[in-house]
Formats: structure tokens, C-alpha cells, sequence
């Protein structure tokens, strides 16, 4: 995507400027989405102040003394919302045939430094491409998410509001293929907090509380072991004392995923193959999926139906991190959404699950994810309808992230 000078000027100038943000600032265009409710509003004028939506309408008084942005003939969106991101995390393709390199080369190799400017680099990109919040659930190193979060905060570089994870708790040996106990001991412990016990799964909580976690992490299980439901439940009880949220990663059938339900997880990561009793207890509790499926791959396409059929609520999550040499991260993420289609997901279904619901997932209720009075003033523009041409959601031309304009594209 390319950006003229005048948006990295007028990002600056935003920046730089801090009583900017006293300001009013009129956002008009042709129409917005309302995702809540399926519908165009047009033409759609969003009041902005202090980096929040003060009201949104379509009447044409508009105070003298605003600045105003006129986006002509564009689409309004809410800012994208990425439920798992992994942006300090980037394997290679090559690398794939050499059983490990991957792991040795990200762990071994690449220092936090390095990973912390790939994070720069990947964050920049997902803005750009729309979105504006991404939660970042684990391999990142040694809090390099966390160092990505806080540079971004105090807008020493461009990316997305992040909600960062730290390490994430496993069962021994992480996702990490089977290794010596010596590269065990060294490298497992660069990407996860390893749990054997109640006390353990305790302690790993509050060691990512202290690093900073805004959530936690949870992988249930990976090829050869499980996390069982005391675990779990410790865990997810030491996390909402904190008032933290809990993602659990679970694969391979209903088990994990259901000893992670029964503990109040907030989240079920993947799911590959939930059965509709799973799913359906799932919408019961109030916990959301969040699929990371790839297009062409049919059992993904039938939990999918399994899971609006139960009622669940989906949250969009891309879990993107192999390097890409023809498109960026940003690009690669937001194409994702094909997946979601494939499986039967209408435009607005997609959307929804890409702003409302996976913004109500990372931050809570009112916060971000919808254009609505009270929010943050994460606006992204589009040339078409999305409701009727989801694919416009590949070419944002528009980017604002807590009321201050970050890309423009006319």
C-alpha cells in the first residue's frame, strides 16, 4: 500500500500536536456500516473529540470552528480488530525443510532486538492495512510484545493498539517439536511459561501479570501433552483476579477444548474439529471462537457452520506469522477474511466478526469495534460497499486510530 507524503505529514503534525485532540473533527462521507446492524447510514457525518465518537448522524450543521475531513464517496468502517496476532513472531518458508530450523533460527538466533523491530515493521503494516487493535498472544520472545505495546502508546512509531499476552502457559515442552533437555531448557522457555501442577499454573500467571500481560495465553495442549482442568481453572482464576481475560489454545478434538470451557476461558483459540455440543456450550457460557482458518480446508468450513448454527459468537483472528515476500503482514491478514466466506458467512457476518465481536472480546464492551457514541475514533474507509463487496476491505484508503489520521489515499 502506498502512503503520499501528506498523510506521514499530517500523521506528524497530528502527533506532535497534542492540543489536536481538543479539537472537533468532522468525519464526513458518502455512507457508514453499521455492523451492529447490518445497514448503511448515509450520509454519514462521526463527530470526533479527544480521540472519542462524540455522535454520529447525518445532518448537515456542523460547527464552524471543526476541522473537518471530507471523505467524498468512501465507505466508513470501524477500525479492523485482529484477535490473534502474533506480531514479533516470523518464520520462513525455506525454512520448512529442515525439521526445527524455524524454531532454532527464531529462538536461538534472532535476539529481541531483532524480533522487537520485525514487530515494528509488521505493526506498522497492519495499520495501514486497517487495523487499528490487534491482540498479540504469545511468541514474541522475552516481552518483546510488551516493549511493542508501550513504543506504540507513547507513539514513538505507527501500529495498532496492542493487547499483549508475554509467554504464553503450556504444558512441558510448549509447541516446540521434541529436543534434547539441554535446547529444552534454553529455548522453550524464550517463548513459554512450562506448568506441571496447580501451584506452578499460579505462579505463571502472576510471572505474566508482572511482565505486563493484558491477557493470558493459554496453550491446553500440544502433541503429547494436556493441561488438565485444575490447571485450567487455576489459571483462569489468578487471571480474573487481575481482571485479565484468558485465551486458551485447543486442538485435537472436544477434550481440551472442554476442560478449557468448564475453567471460564474467554476465549477458545482454533477448534479445529468442536463438535456442536462443545459449541453449543460455548454459546451458553458466552465464549467466543476464534477460528485463524486458511481457505480450502473443509472440516475448518463445517465448524465454522457448526458454530453460527450453535450461536456462538466468532471473533476474527488471522494467527499470521510465516514471512510473506510478495505481500506484507497487513496485506496477508486482511485477505483472510476468504476463509470466513468460504464457510458460509455473510458479508456482514465477516465484518462483525472482524470489528464488533473481536473488539468486545480484547477490550471489553464500549470500547472499541463499532462507530457509536462513547467509542474510540478508530475510522477506516473504503472505496465500495463491504456489505455488498467484502473484498474492498483489501484496499483501505483511510485510516484514523483514536482520532488521529494515520493514511489517507484519495
Amino acid at each position: 500500500m502506498k502512503i503520499c507524503i501528506c498523510s506521514i505529514l499530517i500523521w506528524l503534525t497530528v502527533f506532535l500536536d497534542v492540543s489536536a485532540q481538543d479539537k472537533l473533527t468532522v468525519v464526513k462521507a458518502k455512507a457508514l456500516v453499521d455492523v451492529r446492524n447490518g445497514q448503511l447510514i448515509t450520509p454519514a457525518v462521526i463527530y470526533c473529540r479527544q480521540g472519542k465518537i462524540e455522535k454520529v448522524d447525518s445532518g448537515p450543521s456542523i460547527p464552524a470552528d471543526a476541522v473537518i475531513i471530507d471523505l467524498g464517496a468512501k465507505y466508513l468502517l470501524p477500525g479492523l480488530v485482529d484477535a490473534h496476532s502474533h506480531l514479533c513472531h516470523e518464520y520462513q518458508y525455506e525454512l520448512e525443510k529442515i525439521p526445527g530450523a524455524n524454531i532454532v533460527t527464531e529462538t536461538a538466533i534472532t535476539d529481541n532486538a531483532t524480533r522487537a523491530l520485525i514487530g515494528a515493521r509488521n505493526a506498522r503494516d497492519m495499520l495501514l492495512a486497517g487495523y487499528t487493535t490487534v491482540r498479540d498472544l504469545g511468541n514474541s520472545g522475552e516481552n518483546t510484545d510488551v516493549a511493542l505495546r508501550d513504543a506504540i502508546s507513547k507513539n514513538w512509531l505507527p501500529g495498532p493498539r496492542i493487547y499483549a499476552a508475554t509467554r504464553a502457559l503450556s504444558p512441558i515442552g510448549g509447541q516446540f517439536s521434541k529436543m534434547t533437555a539441554n535446547a529444552r531448557k534454553t529455548l522453550v522457555a524464550k517463548e513459554y511459561i512450562e506448568i506441571s501442577g496447580v501451584d506452578e499454573a499460579r505462579k505463571a500467571v502472576r510471572e505474566a501479570i508482572f511482565n505486563g500481560a493484558d491477557c493470558i495465553k493459554v496453550i491446553v495442549n500440544n502433541n503429547q501433552l494436556s493441561l488438565n482442568q485444575e490447571e485450567l481453572t487455576a489459571i483462569v482464576q489468578e487471571a480474573r483476579a487481575a481482571n485479565l481475560k484468558v485465551a486458551a489454545h485447543a486442538t485435537n478434538g472436544d477434550q481440551p477444548a472442554l476442560n478449557a470451557i468448564n475453567a471460564g476461558v474467554n476465549s477458545i483459540e482454533h477448534g479445529y474439529t468442536l463438535s456442536a455440543p462443545v459449541l453449543k456450550l460455548m454459546a451458553e457460557k458466552g465464549i467466543y471462537l476464534v477460528p485463524t482458518d486458511r481457505t480450502g480446508v473443509p472440516r475448518y468450513q463445517q465448524r465454522i457452520k457448526r458454530a453460527q448454527e450453535a450461536g456462538v459468537k466468532i471473533a476474527f483472528g488471522s494467527d499470521m506469522y510465516y514471512y510473506d515476500a510478495q505481500r506484507n503482514r497487513g496485506e496477508v491478514t486482511v485477505s483472510t477474511y476468504h476463509a470466513y466466506t468460504q464457510s458460509g458467512m455473510s458479508n456482514v457476518q465477516v465484518l462483525r466478526s472482524a470489528t464488533m465481536n473481536s473488539g468486545e472480546l480484547v477490550a471489553g464492551p464500549g470500547k472499541i469495534g463499532l462507530l457509536e457514541p462513547g467509542y474510540l475514533a478508530d475510522i477506516i474507509a473504503v472505496d465500495e460497499d463491504p456489505l455488498t463487496k467484502i473484498e474492498t476491505v483489501e484496499h483501505v484508503v483511510f485510516v484514523m486510530k483514536e482520532g488521529n489520521v494515520i493514511s489517507r489515499r484519495d
